[in-house]
């Protein structure tokens, strides 16, 4: 795929940020605040390296795109209606039943989605599984996998970390989105982790700390994920959880709320754009 420019990348997280606030607003439920610390690492991605075809989601020989975080769904269905995906029409359909865009990422229902997610802790296993796969079927694609700060409180995470280095997969690259909030709170109030960076070299990972919303930052460090092939690697982005939305940004009140009218019309005008 063609590489989009800086500046195009940035105009195009905030569409999908204008989307995300109307999603949630719209359906009255859903997780605007990841959604919105995610959205530039996922324009990044997709606008400048990942190898996958609108039109033909299925491709065999795509890279592949696991989003751990599945309940920051409003983010993924913006980007892949940006994409050619789907419609921004699907759009509307987003927590409605029967609808494309379910309340958690599917692939049943939702084209260009590679992995149905539910609790948290399973998609690096299931990211490591695909890099195996490609391995075993001999094919160049790369598998990318998103995590939440709060989901590496997860024990399984760390299984899948270790039996990823112990496999040294090349093909696997990680994006841990570093929002510092989870569900209920502030993570260091739920669970203190210390030091994130060493915990992943002490499992043998390449590790690569950036800011997660320098769009040149990230499109660098994913360039950095391809001089990696001997072993996995993760890029730690520390994130804004809601940014981009001041009312929103490192507010925990936001990770699984809506906005009401008020705060949408807010929200649009701080985008940019007309409700």
């Amino acid at each position: 795929m063609q590489s989009m420019a800086i500046e195009e990348l940035e105009d195009m997280a905030r569409r999908c940020r204008v989307e995300i606030c109307r999603m949630t607003h719209r359906a009255k439920a859903g997780h605007p605040g990841g959604s919105l610390s995610e959205i530039d690492i996922l324009c990044g991605l997709y606008g400048s390296r990942l190898r996958v075809d609108a039109s033909n989601p299925k491709w065999a020989d795509r890279d592949r795109f696991i989003l751990s975080k599945g309940h920051a769904s409003p983010g993924m269905y913006a980007l892949l209606a940006e994409m050619g995906f789907i419609s921004h029409e699907d759009l509307e359909s987003y927590r409605v039943l029967g609808g494309v865009c379910q309340g958690h990422v599917d692939m049943k229902w939702t084209p260009g989605v590679d992995f149905s997610a539910g609790s948290l802790g399973m998609g690096l296993s299931y990211g490591m599984g695909c890099a195996l796969a490609a391995r075993m079927d001999g094919s160049s694609r790369t598998t990318y996998v998103m995590i939440g700060d709060g989901e590496i409180q997860e024990g399984a995470i760390w299984e899948a970390a270790m039996a990823a280095r112990h496999h040294e997969l090349g093909n696997l690259k990680v994006f841990l989105d570093r929002n510092n909030i989870q569900n209920d709170d502030f993570c260091e109030v739920q669970m203190r982790m210390f030091d994130i960076p060493a915990k992943w070299h002490g499992f043998g990972w390449a590790v690569k700390e950036i800011d997660g919303h320098n769009m040149h930052e990230i499109v660098e460090a994913i360039a950095w994920l391809d001089t990696i092939t001997d072993r996995p690697a993760i890029i730690i982005a520390n994130t804004v959880k809601g940014k981009g939305v001041s009312f929103m940004e490192n507010n925990p009140a936001f990770h699984g709320a809506p906005p009401n009218d008020e705060q949408l019309q807010l929200a649009m005008t701080e985008l940019g754009v007309s409700v």
